[in-house]
């Protein structure tokens, strides 16, 4: 972990102290006191539960390009990079291309392959986050008092993933936007990389092309529409319900829709490239809005501590308690941040 995620994280925590400390510690901690254990070690196996579902979805992908590996070996990598999803300050996407260089090297399969499974995999989480945002937009501007601002920032947001997964996709089925894709990535590599720019210039050749004719297969595999799409709608719906039962912990009985609002809200918030995994933002987010509900503020803080000691903490301490495992190279490749240099650098360690 380098010095400049310490720091985030640093900040992050304070920022959710100083929260905690203005609803009012001794309040927060006497509402964890009377916590219902059973609820929480249910919350608890919904999450781990979650974790299959996630590396089930994937598992699915890799099957539709001859990928055949296991859950068992599959499951530490989803781990992984939710854990490096959590520890980079990269808008929830640094773990992509490290769980996608962990299964190229693991399982000697094509990068350019493994990166669009896991692409893909992305993408089928986005379409229901998609959903329930437009949702989410609707039900609480009817239900908040919100402020104009944080109301085109929403909605600019929405529509910002929604153009990413656009472009994914008519990359991958059209050929001719691909080539000006492929075309306005060379530009870039000859301004920055002048030595060995006609090997480099090969090199992201037949990448695109890997990626593209891989996409193009699972996009257009029945497969994807009828598992792996409605196993992504089912994730969510966990991920919601895990916050209901931590509710139900503490004794307050919270709408699942204002759960699910509040939770798509903070996501959204959690997606702010500064900060490590959303901390502090989207701790903050949710404490506030679970409030504005009318759960006092003490059960708020105190459920959405549990909440992100689950949802957060337990991935990042799994993730970095397995990423020894595959050698202190990943770590090295943490740092970079791009899943070119991963796939420049496993290529010379061959």
């Amino acid at each position: 972990m380098d010095k400049k995620t310490v720091f985030f994280l640093g900040v992050s925590l304070v920022i959710l102290a100083v929260m905690l400390y203005l609803v009012g510690i001794d309040q927060v901690i006497a509402a964890l006191k009377i916590a219902k254990l059973e609820f929480i070690a249910i919350a608890i196996a919904m999450q781990v539960f979650t974790y299959y579902l996630y590396t089930l979805r994937w598992k699915i992908l890799n099957n539709l390009v001859d990928i055949d590996v296991g859950i068992k070996k599959l499951l530490p990598m989803v781990l992984v990079g939710l854990a490096v999803n959590n520890i980079t300050p990269s808008g929830r996407g640094g773990g992509e291309p490290v769980r996608a260089y962990l299964l190229s090297r693991e399982e000697n399969y094509p990068m350019e392959e493994t990166f669009a499974t896991v692409v893909a995999d992305r993408a089928l989480d986005t379409f229901p986050f998609v959903v329930l945002a437009v949702l989410t937009i609707i039900g609480m501007t009817l239900t908040f008092n919100f402020d104009l601002w944080l109301l085109i920032l929403m909605v600019v947001a929405v529509i910002a993933i929604v153009i990413i997964l656009i472009l994914i996709i008519y990359m991958s089925i059209n050929p001719n936007f691909g080539a000006r894709v492929d075309g306005w990535i060379i530009g870039l590599v000859r301004r920055f990389y002048k030595k060995n720019s006609d090997e480099l210039e090969e090199k992201i050749h037949g990448v695109i092309r890997g990626f593209q004719d891989t996409m193009k297969m699972v996009i257009s595999n029945k497969n994807v529409l009828y598992y792996a799409l409605p196993l992504s709608f089912v994730i969510w719906i966990f991920e919601i319900l895990r916050v209901y039962f931590v509710f139900l912990a503490f004794g307050a009985s919270v709408s699942p829709v204002i759960i699910g609002e509040v939770f798509i809200l903070a996501s959204l918030a959690g997606m702010i490239p500064l900060l490590p995994g959303g901390l502090g933002a989207v701790d903050g987010i949710m404490i506030i809005f679970y409030s504005a509900a009318g759960i006092t503020a003490s059960i708020s803080a105190a459920a959405t501590v549990i909440e992100r000691l689950i949802s957060f903490w337990m991935a990042t301490i799994l993730g970095l308690v397995i990423l020894p495992y595959y050698g202190s190279s990943v770590l090295d490749k943490i740092s970079l941040g791009s899943s070119d240099e991963i796939e420049e650098h496993s290529e010379n360690e061959e």
